[in-house]
């Protein structure tokens, strides 16, 4: 098989995919991406650059800027394939994510190609992540600029000969017309990599917490309230207030990911730790962390709190889930569809860190019993997210897609316990 991967950044979701058809010799794969990684390379797997000729012009309308980045993405993809073309390579299949672009115009370079989208995220501007919050109202203007964000998406969705979201709840944020042409598929976790290690102790290159006893862990890509950080930092408050002996962890960069940054130039972590004063003795920034030293944090973990506003649900929960963590996360949907409360985890409401604070005690309070909702975390993983399941079926999709000899029936079944409305 000959395969085309699209993705500004390399390896990003298809890292296992991409691994196992790279080890075929009879597969030539290719990955096109914006941001190259030199220092990662997987056997077997070619990368092709692509090079947006221009940022969005300050002038253009700023509902549309998103758009004309995703053209602009587009056009440079088309160039890529182009001299892919030049060079004999004509692909089999096509996976990208849609979004950013690069997925546009792929059917213009080769329209006998089946295209296979990653779709992670549709907009709305009510009853999922951009209202969650009644503090932060949306005005006219910022529900106009959402949805104009789904216009690539759309296009995608229209274009695409199928479609893949990693979860229930992600799938039915999209239109329901179209959902139907979406197969619900998880990128995996390596539940061999990702394992309990019972009594572990953390140490860190320049942090010892081997003589601590109680540990709370916090992992997010940056430091935000799509995270629910600040709701964090007001937990931790009344944590160190009723356990003198407990630190806490928190990996992570000091920046915005996901949503608006604070207007008068602060991060949210100089926000909070001037609002909230706490014992920074102990708590531990660590920064963001490679995986090796990750994996100890979380396998290290007494407590580790997950806290995010109905979005895009991360890896770190599902991996963290994988190594026995026993999660207090937040009540939203995209977590209730992996934990049951009082089963594999336990659900706070994430607009009270007082509650989150007393479940942590909780928890911390209870070993015996919290043993049992350990394990039945990393069942439920083993079970759903394990990798090696799949994979087989990310393997099984991209074959049927490519040979367009039957409609996809990987991941199409309905979950009928899930309430999946946006609204």
């Amino acid at each position: 098989m000959k395969a085309l991967f699209l993705h500004p950044n390399f390896p990003a979701q298809y890292r296992h995919i991409i691994t196992a058809l790279g080890a075929n010799p009879e597969n030539k794969v290719v990955f096109g991406t914006k941001n190259e990684r030199p220092e990662w390379k997987i056997p077997g797997v070619y990368k092709a650059l692509f090079n947006p000729s221009r940022e969005p012009r300050p002038e253009t309308h700023h509902y549309v800027r998103p758009l004309e980045s995703a053209v602009i993405y587009g056009q440079a993809v088309f160039r890529m394939a182009e001299q892919l073309k030049a060079q004999g390579f004509v692909p089999d299949v096509i996976c990208g994510h849609s979004g950013w672009g690069p997925t546009l115009f792929v059917k213009e370079a080769f329209p006998g190609t089946p295209l296979l989208c990653y779709f992670e995220w549709f907009y709305h501007s009510q009853g999922s992540d951009a209202d969650f919050d009644p503090a932060e109202p949306l005005t006219v203007d910022d529900m106009a600029r959402i949805r104009i964000k789904n216009a690539p998406i759309l296009i995608d969705l229209y274009s695409c000969d199928w479609g893949l979201s990693p979860t229930y709840w992600q799938r039915s944020q999209f239109p329901p017309e179209l959902q139907t042409k979406l197969s619900v598929l998880h990128d995996g976790v390596d539940t061999e990599y990702f394992k309990p290690d019972p009594g572990a102790k953390l140490v860190l290159p320049n942090l010892d917490l081997s003589g601590v006893d109680e540990l709370v862990t916090y992992v997010a890509r940056g430091m935000e309230p799509y995270r629910g950080f600040p709701e964090f930092i007001e937990a931790i408050a009344y944590i160190q207030e009723r356990r003198p002996n407990c630190h806490v962890v928190v990996v992570g960069s000091e920046r915005v990911c996901y949503g608006k940054s604070l207007p008068n130039g602060k991060t949210y972590k100089q926000e909070m730790l001037e609002k909230i004063p706490l014992d920074l003795s102990r708590v531990h920034f660590v920064g963001s962390l490679p995986y090796g030293l990750y994996l100890k944090v979380i396998q290290a973990s007494d407590v580790h709190i997950y806290l995010t506003r109905p979005f895009v649900l991360s890896w770190s929960m599902i991996e963290s889930l994988s190594t026995g963590c026993l999660i207090v996360g937040s009540d939203t949907a995209p977590v209730r569809e992996v934990i049951q409360d009082g089963e594999n985890g336990l659900l706070v409401d994430f607009f009270s860190p007082k509650q989150i604070a007393d479940r942590v005690d909780e928890v911390l309070d209870h070993p015996t019993r919290m043993a049992e909702i350990r394990k039945k975390a990393r069942q439920t993983v083993l079970e759903r997210y394990a990798l090696p399941d799949l994979l087989g079926k990310h393997l099984e999709l991209i074959n049927q897609v490519a040979n367009r000899t039957l409609t996809p029936t990987i991941g199409t079944e309905t979950k009928p316990s899930l309430t999946l409305s946006k609204f």
